[in-house]
């Protein structure tokens, strides 16, 4: 069986796969001193639920983009699993990355360009509604070709609390009216209004500097709220991240 881990900034994933099949998948907060020990007792708590055991687990590969949380992970695989977890980079994947510094590119970012390639039609925008939004650029000819990325959702309305003494936290939910009644309402309107505001701008300018229409596929918690009022949206794989590691890996063993 295969561990696929994905550490993203506010969240981590974790999914064992059998050959092709995804037999699970768990998620937790990420902190980043969380130790190994720590981990293997979250993971052998939720395995034993499934029937798995960590003999079970023959390989882990591994996106991550807290460099801080890498330690204890690989530490966790090396005590636990008896195995050195495959790390995600622009150097162990077989995709042209046309950009100034592919060393700068994280590793969220080609996991899912490389899900891209194996399951949709390029060229292609990839927008993951993570702590940052993220638009991630694949060209007609598979190239990864360069993105946008701005504030995230949940770091936006943060933001605003923090820096603004009387507004209120909110949470993220389409408004019944794009005028707001109250403070709150106000928010959210801003808020969600803003960020689809964003999206289709961001989509159309993208569009036009490469002369195509792509598709477009969302990704992340607030993927599916957002994708009901975005019209360019085709799809919404919250899966995507996932996959792209299950290939990855599968291209790595050849």
């Amino acid at each position: 069986m295969l561990l696929t881990i994905d550490i993203g900034n506010t969240d981590i994933v974790f999914a064992v796969y059998k050959a092709n099949d995804m037999l699970e998948s768990w998620r937790c907060k990420t902190v980043a001193t969380c130790s190994g020990d720590e981990y293997a007792s979250f993971l052998n708590e939720l395995f034993s639920i499934t029937g798995i055991a960590f003999e079970d687990i023959k390989d882990v590969i591994i996106s991550s983009v807290v460099p801080e949380a890498d330690f204890h992970i690989n530490s966790f695989c090396k005590k636990y699993l008896n195995c050195t977890a495959i790390m995600v980079s622009h150097e162990i994947v077989d995709i042209s990355i046309d950009i100034n510094s592919p060393e700068e590119l994280g590793s969220d970012r080609i996991v899912n360009a490389v899900a891209v390639l194996e399951h949709y039609q390029v060229p292609a925008i990839v927008i993951d509604f993570g702590t940052a939004t993220t638009f991630d650029v694949i060209d007609e000819n598979g190239s990864y070709s360069g993105g946008v990325i701005a504030p995230g959702v949940n770091l936006s309305v943060s933001a605003l609390h923090r820096a603004a003494a009387k507004l209120p936290s909110v949470s993220i939910k389409k408004p019944e009216s794009v005028i707001g009644r109250d403070t709150v309402g106000a928010i959210q309107s801003g808020i969600y209004w803003g960020y689809v505001g964003l999206i289709k701008e961001i989509v159309e300018k993208i569009s036009n500097e490469m002369g195509q229409t792509p598709f477009v596929i969302a990704t992340g918690g607030l993927a599916c709220l957002f994708a009901d009022n975005i019209s360019v949206i085709k799809t919404v794989d919250n899966d995507l991240a996932l996959k792209g590691l299950l290939k990855i890996y599968q291209d790595y063993k050849g």
